[in-house]
């Protein structure tokens, strides 16, 4: 089933491992979106599937095009609910609605996993140049939009 705007939004499966290293290694590439320094391998990303913490992906013509992920945010027991969340989208693709739909679904899977509403439970580290972050809760969720696992 198609999200809002036609890309559909998913669990993310080892399958999706080259796909998500090739976004965030991007990210990484262009210091806009992480942190991060060190090029990410495919190992270190299926590393990251089937835990605690949601990972999805949005397709767009049969490719995975954004991705969202969770981590945990702080490892205190008052924090267990709270998971820090990532978007990155492939930057052909930006612009187009994809990371925002990557979020949601992320948002809701994480919401619904932990039963907390959605504003309480993330916790997002932007970057001053990143309009992209801001907007993504200012818009809100894509109307219409399913949840697929």
């Amino acid at each position: 089933m198609s999200a809002a705007g036609g890309l559909p939004g998913r669990a993310a499966v080892a399958s999706d491992a080259a796909a998500i290293t090739r976004i965030y290694n991007q990210g990484i590439e262009e210091g806009t979106a992480t942190f991060e320094t060190r090029p990410r391998t495919e190992a270190d990303v299926r590393a990251w599937l089937g835990l605690r913490f949601p990972v999805v992906v949005v397709e767009a013509d049969g490719e995975v095009v954004a991705f969202a992920s969770t981590s945990e945010y702080r490892p205190r027991e008052c924090y267990a609910g709270i998971a820090e969340f990532s978007v990155y989208v492939d930057r052909a693709r930006r612009g187009r609605r994809p990371g925002q739909i990557a979020h949601w679904q992320c948002a809701r899977r994480f919401a619904r996993g932990t039963r907390k509403p959605i504003a309480e439970g993330f916790v997002a580290l932007g970057f001053a140049r990143s309009s992209p972050l801001e907007s993504l809760n200012e818009k809100g969720p894509p109307v219409g939009e399913p949840l697929k696992d």
